[in-house]
């Protein structure tokens, strides 16, 4: 089963008022100091409440918080993702990520079947997808390297980007890499796998015409775009931001009356801000389901 965040939590509203009430009096308290107050209340206000908390269904979330949800979602999903097509027939046996056979072999396979002759065909598209099934090991060390160095600054690209934006913040940063990596493992995987003898035999029986002078090289070659495409689709299905960033409303109501309790603790030092984001969250926990 997928691992998955369990929600975030109300404490850190506490801590943002207090560190938001000493740095009012640490920028003055003084009428006459007003306005330098104000700049000292807004920055606050900015840096810790005004993030994220707009954005609707992702709650008030610190920039830690998002970072690290953002974080947990794209190291998950590259995990999920590599070890399910790893795992024996994780590509072979799905419809949506089996390799097939390039070109000119796959319009051979097709013509030989019906007839029972594509066997060694059927054998290299076989060991194709098992050569592409090897190689993903390296695909999830190189995806979760990425994934563990993201910043704030990706993790808020992703979250404003939509269900596919992070499967493509993690192509964009890993695609040249992953292709350069992946290509001499395939290789030895598809030499392993049988699938160069076969293809020799293809040759010399003169079964496929037309076959590239270096079919080696062609097969190998789409055999790394097709397990990338496939290793993306599937780290799509797996990476839910949404999920990583869910608040529980539930906990949240619980402590909002403690909330309170601080918030009249800190009294008239409390900024007008905190106080303007807190009745905002109030009012979406009341919406929320």
């Amino acid at each position: 089963m997928r691992q998955r965040r369990t929600g975030l939590g109300p404490g850190h509203w506490r801590a943002i008022a207090a560190a938001a009430a000493l740095a009012t009096v640490a920028v003055g308290a003084d009428a006459a100091d007003a306005p330098s107050r104000q700049v000292g209340q807004t920055g606050w206000v900015s840096r810790v409440t005004g993030i994220l908390s707009g954005q609707p269904g992702f709650g008030p979330l610190t920039q830690r918080e998002a970072d690290q949800g953002v974080r947990d979602a794209l190291t998950l999903a590259a995990a999920a993702a590599a070890d399910k097509l790893a795992a024996p027939g994780g590509f072979l046996d799905s419809p949506k990520v089996r390799i097939p056979l390039p070109g000119a072999l796959s319009r051979a396979q097709a013509r030989l079947r019906p007839f029972g002759l594509s066997g060694p065909l059927d054998e290299m598209e076989g060991g194709l997808n098992r050569a592409a099934a090897a190689a993903m090991p390296e695909a999830k060390r190189l995806a979760l390297e990425v994934a563990r160095s993201l910043t704030f600054g990706d993790a808020l690209a992703i979250v404003r980007g939509g269900d596919t934006a992070a499967t493509t913040f993690l192509r964009q940063r890993t695609e040249t890499a992953l292709a350069q990596a992946l290509r001499p493992r395939l290789s030895a995987a598809l030499d392993q796998a049988g699938v160069f003898a076969a293809l020799d035999r293809v040759k010399d029986g003169a079964m496929v015409q037309s076959l590239a002078a270096d079919a080696r090289r062609d097969v190998t070659d789409f055999a790394v775009r097709e397990a990338l495409d496939g290793f993306y689709e599937t780290h799509a299905d797996e990476a839910d931001v949404t999920e990583a960033l869910r608040v529980n409303a539930d906990e949240w109501r619980a402590e909002l009356p403690q909330i309170e309790e601080w918030f009249a603790f800190i009294g008239e030092k409390l900024p007008t801000g905190i106080r303007d984001e807190f009745e905002s969250l109030k009012q979406r926990l009341a919406n929320a389901d």
